[in-house]
């Protein structure tokens, strides 16, 4: 406590010198009242760094992953040139001062006061090593005294040695690497005492931002990033230029078979990336939380299998040798429609080779998978229905400044007149074309965004055919809304999270928003149930997926992209296949291969998987919805049978109770 009293007289007496006498009167009334709930610094200044691992759990309880794993080391048994240079970055001043840089914190504090909405700190080391004393991750004035405070009583306490010791052993430096030694095995597979200056300044440069700097992801921008270490360290004399330059040309191979310092998942590589742009990097990885996500175990187990079988038949479909480098790839996420909780979430073939999340970072075109956003704007918009008559003809549209925009359907022939759900179940573009033209892409895009559909999105007419990328992640909840019949939860990975002491810092509510109107939403899922079951993703039921199910394939220019997304009034699940590089995916005949033979099979083995042993259920019928039989080709209630060998080709379909068929009152 004498301690305690000595560094707040010497901090009263540094604020004097700074501001004046009535400044030192008012930080000595700031002090006593914010050191009354101060927590308690232990006597060994290694306890502050034994911080309980962050864990994150499954839906069900499953502990998946703890974070903040560290091993803790003599500072005599670290390289000088790692000490050298994380001094040189973070605190280059720490011998010279007494826990608080005081121009620094002169600046910080002007910034706080006369800068509204910016907390800025000038955090020294010391100051870094008292944040891990406390529990709230709130960033307020009060809180930044109140570490600095702690310094004092750090610097007051312990040596400078013990003091850097604690906090080279409690940084984080991504990959799941806590402390030095663990950063240098996991990184450079070797103890931290043996790390060369090229080494050590590249790991000094990652706690700034681990995961922007990580070198296993971001090899370049790590070595940009050492380029600074180095520089700092000549301009406060660790090192001469000539030693900075030689450093700067070496480039350290990588501990390559360290995987299991990673996630391991797609999954949990989203969910992290998400907390840490909460709560940031420090207080994730050593902040003690316990996280409950949304994760289905179960589910994601057959993610995985379903997308490993499913590429791996693409694969032989293809005529790709197990050996080659350049093979197919994929995605899948799987949303829960009730709450928008994504239940289980694949974002490639092989997480060790290649950890880039296909799921969540990867926009592709969704080609025909976008045509139910145009159907439901038709509808809105102009009135229209399932039961529509429209021509499938050859299509031209004036487009200014380029030239006109004539697309094509499929199969390279136009078929004449048939309903609008005929059209969709067909997938025929020229339609979808006629619709966006009377629509304005601009409505599309609307409604797209209504659902949740968050990438860009450009204002050309070719966005019937899902010429702008998104993401499985954005298929998957968007779709969601359809299969809710127009009610949207976004999509989220983290359902709770506590503090090390068990209170509740976040908890996920759920919030019904209803975005479309029921009726029309129903009308198209109706139609994307025929897609299924006699449709463009009639391989569904062929590979004995027999439950109720809607959905809608998608295949961009020269198939490049192969989609499936679909849903049962459950779960949603998109699954996308391709290649990274963007390249045409045909079989060994030279035949595309479109969302219906790439990406639906993976999506119905899923789905059989995912809903075993779960009861079956048809989609709810909204409040004024009729149904009638129609004419295919003209939209009319079908007439009297005139020639048994010719009958007429009738369709049901759903309506809304003010629409007529065929102009009838």
């Amino acid at each position: 406590m004498r301690s305690a009293l000595f560094s707040m007289v010497r901090l009263l007496f540094f604020i004097f010198l700074g501001m004046g006498t009535l400044g030192a009167l008012a930080a000595a009334f700031l002090i006593f009242h914010v050191s009354s709930d101060l927590p308690k610094l232990p006597q060994d200044l290694r306890r502050i760094i034994e911080m309980p691992q962050t864990r994150i759990y499954s839906s069900s309880g499953q502990v998946l992953m703890n974070l903040g794993e560290q091993k803790s080391i003599p500072i005599s048994m670290v390289s000088k040139d790692f000490i050298n240079a994380i001094l040189a970055t973070e605190d280059h001043l720490f011998f010279d001062h007494h826990g608080v840089n005081k121009l620094r914190t002169l600046k910080g504090l002007y910034v706080t006061l006369f800068k509204p909405g910016r907390v800025e700190g000038a955090s020294t080391i010391t100051q870094q090593l008292a944040k891990n004393l406390f529990f709230s991750f709130e960033q307020s004035f009060k809180r930044k005294f109140q570490e600095m405070l702690i310094a004092f009583q750090i610097e007051a306490a312990h040596s400078k040695e013990e003091i850097l010791e604690a906090y080279i052993n409690q940084i984080h430096f991504g990959a799941g690497a806590q402390g030095i030694e663990k950063a240098a095995n996991t990184f450079f597979n070797k103890p931290a005492q043996d790390l060369t200056l090229a080494q050590a300044a590249l790991l000094a440069g990652l706690p700034k931002s681990p995961t922007a700097y990580n070198p296993f992801l971001y090899y370049d921008r790590a070595l940009k990033r050492r380029k600074i270490v180095l520089d700092r360290m000549v301009a406060v004399g660790f090192i001469d230029r000539e030693e900075a330059l030689r450093a700067a040309e070496e480039k350290p191979v990588l501990h390559s078979g360290k995987k299991d310092s990673r996630s391991g998942s797609y999954f949990l590589d989203a969910l992290i990336q998400h907390l840490i742009e909460i709560y940031g990097e420090n207080l994730v990885f050593h902040g003690g939380l316990r996280v409950f996500s949304t994760l289905d175990t179960r589910l994601q187990a057959s993610a995985g299998q379903a997308l490993k079988q499913g590429l791996e038949r693409l694969d032989s479909l293809m005529g790709i040798g197990e050996n080659e480098k350049d093979r197919p790839q994929g995605a899948l996420v799987a949303v829960e429609n009730g709450t928008g909780a994504v239940r289980a979430l694949a974002g490639g073939r092989d997480y060790f080779t290649s950890e880039f999340n296909r799921a969540v970072n990867s926009h592709r075109q969704p080609g025909s998978g976008f045509k139910p956003f145009v159907y439901y704007t038709a509808f809105k918009k102009l009135g229209l229905h399932p039961g529509s008559p429209m021509t499938d003809r050859p299509v031209r549209i004036p487009v200014p400044g380029r030239p006109d925009w004539e697309p094509r359907n499929f199969e390279k022939v136009c078929s004449g007149d048939m309903v609008l759900k005929t059209a969709l179940t067909r997938s025929v573009n020229t339609i979808a074309a006629q619709l966006v033209q009377m629509t304005g892409p601009d409505a599309v895009i609307e409604t797209a965004r209504l659902c949740g559909v968050k990438s860009e999105l450009q204002k050309v007419y070719s966005i019937a055919l899902g010429t702008s990328g998104v993401t499985p992640l954005e298929m998957a909840s968007a779709f969601s809304v359809f299969a809710n019949l127009g009610t949207r939860h976004d999509p989220f990975l983290v359902q709770r999270v506590e503090d090390p002491l068990g209170r509740v810092l976040f908890e996920h509510i759920v919030q019904d928003r209803l975005v479309l109107e029921p009726a029309v939403a129903y009308q198209v899922v109706d139609m994307m149930k025929a897609v299924v079951d006699t449709g463009s993703g009639r391989s569904i039921r062929r590979s004995g997926f027999l439950r109720p199910a809607a959905g809608k394939t998608g295949t961009s220019d020269n198939y490049k992209d192969a989609w499936f997304t679909g849903f049962t009034p459950g779960l949603t699940t998109s699954v996308w296949t391709g290649f990274d590089k963007k390249k045409t995916l045909r079989d060994a005949g030279g035949r595309g291969i479109t969302g219906g033979r790439g990406a639906a099979p993976i999506w119905s083995d899923f789905m059989s998987r995912a809903l075993k042993g779960e009861p079956e259920r048809d989609f709810p019928i909204p409040d004024h919805i009729r149904f009638e039989k129609i004419d295919v080709a003209t939209g009319c209630a079908p007439a009297p049978e005139t020639d048994p060998e010719n009958p007429v080709s009738v369709l049901t379909i759903p309506l809304k109770t003010n629409q007529n068929l065929c102009g009838e009152p």
